[in-house]
């Protein structure tokens, strides 16, 4: 086995693919952060903003001003191009990654799979030598360069994109994804005035064949992007399918992102003429390196001992982390514990209406809340069906009123939420003191059962 892991993740392997995928990683991550930026979502998710939910365990981090909201976002851009042409590129790479993440964990109500996953490649390209060919860096520093790197630093990403595909494939077998074609057979009707295909989703049978399609997509590609006889029409079923799904639900960059990312399965060959094709675009001309002229640091016994009890526990998390929701009882998509980071992509329509009530210990009363104060309509939206922020939000309007002269002794909340076009039903009683309740990892039994059909 230490012999299979030596071979596998130590041997030296053409670097092409690698500096391939900091490039259209970078070129990805600027892009979308530019989007993001001219869309005008700055303000809307972080500046006119009253409440941020935040993960469990993320509770501490603070919301910053405008001006470092501004400033961070800037840093970011200046960091995708630092990691796309190589320049400064480990400093680069880490200022992405802290900053991409801290947008991500300063609001839970925004968490989308994709960013969770840009924000593992992007801790990942910290520790890559992905700037060692094609780079400002060896531009300025010849003596950076390699043609050789570690098979670990290209097999990281294929493994990462294995785990994701693999995954939500496995979260697609379930009864309403396969046996009730939903929530593809609500989503699918929206879409049937789309150009040339649109016609077929109004049948129920095209909704039937989606789901199936997708969940063998899902748990297959990365077996046959593996393997060269089949990587090139895999690759193209990657294109066309996020091309697609792209196309009718508008994910932003998410399909952009995987049809880029899956390129590094391929070949040196492929990935030497793309490099030729950048370099002609940018005109930067190739520093020559004709051998390893130097021991890199990932060559070093006491390095490698720390990759691999690295890798170990990465990919341990990776698999064991998604499979979490097992230790809960009850339905998954109505409990959601156990639901992120779990690569569950589109898998569920779910609605709800949220009502609060606050009650004043001095006199008595009991008012109801203006959700619209305090929510965003996203916010106020996720807010509706999701358990940990309805305490969140608890706590939040008791500390609001409390400041203004309050003395709050209940929140409680009607909350009626549905589950792929099943019949609204409670998730919570409506009676329930939520001020007397706290957030963990332990089963929420406060949360009345789904029952099924």
């Amino acid at each position: 086995m230490k012999g299979w892991i030596q071979h596998a993740w130590f041997k030296q392997i053409d670097i092409a693919p690698l500096v391939s995928f900091r490039i259209l990683f970078g070129a990805a991550t600027f892009i979308s952060t530019l989007r993001f930026c001219l869309s005008g979502w700055i303000g809307e998710h972080f500046i006119h903003t009253h409440v941020q939910f935040k993960y469990f365990g993320f509770e501490w981090l603070p919301l910053l001003s405008q001006q470092w909201i501004y400033l961070i976002h800037i840093l970011m851009l200046l960091a995708s191009l630092g990691i796309l042409f190589g320049a400064f590129y480990r400093w680069s790479a880490i200022i992405f990654f802290v900053l991409f993440t801290y947008c991500e964990l300063v609001d839970i109500t925004y968490y989308l799979n994709h960013y969770y996953f840009v924000s593992l490649v992007s801790l990942m390209m910290c520790i890559v030598p992905a700037n060692a060919a094609y780079s400002v860096d060896v531009w300025r520093k010849p003596s950076l360069g390699q043609t050789l790197v570690p098979a670990w630093s290209i097999n990281i990403f294929r493994a990462q994109l294995i785990v994701v595909y693999f995954f939500a494939g496995i979260a697609k077998i379930n009864y309403d994804w396969l046996i009730r074609a939903l929530p593809l057979k609500i989503w699918l009707p929206a879409n049937d005035t789309l150009p040339v295909i649109g016609w077929l989703f109004q049948y129920d049978a095209t909704a039937y064949v989606f789901s199936w399609a997708g969940m063998l997509f899902d748990i297959s590609v990365g077996y046959f992007l593996c393997k060269k006889e089949t990587r090139l029409w895999a690759w193209l079923v990657v294109v066309f399918f996020h091309l697609i799904t792209g196309w009718m639900f508008q994910i932003g960059v998410f399909p952009m992102v995987m049809i880029v990312s899956t390129l590094i399965f391929f070949g040196n060959t492929f990935h030497h003429r793309l490099l030729r094709f950048f370099q002609r675009i940018i005109r930067m001309k190739q520093v020559e390196v004709s051998e390893q002229n130097h021991t890199p640091y990932y060559q070093k016994p006491l390095v490698k001992a720390a990759l691999t009890a690295f890798f170990a526990t990465w990919f341990t998390f990776q698999v064991l982390f998604p499979l979490r929701y097992v230790l809960y009882p009850g339905n998954l998509y109505w409990t959601e514990e156990g639901y992120r980071f779990s690569w569950r992509v589109m898998l569920m329509e779910k609605a709800g209406t949220a009502t609060f009530y606050v009650t004043d210990a001095t006199t008595g009363k009991e008012g109801v809340v203006d959700n619209a104060q305090f929510l965003n309509p996203h916010q106020e939206k996720q807010l509706s069906f999701q358990p940990d922020l309805i305490l969140q939000y608890a706590q939040f309007l008791k500390t609001y009123y409390e400041e203004r002269g309050a003395v709050v002794s209940k929140v409680r909340a009607e909350v009626y939420v549905t589950l792929n076009a099943r019949p609204s039903r409670l998730l919570i009683s409506d009676q329930q003191n939520l001020l007397e309740l706290t957030d963990s990892w332990q089963h929420k039994n406060w949360i009345i059962p789904f029952e099924t059909e």
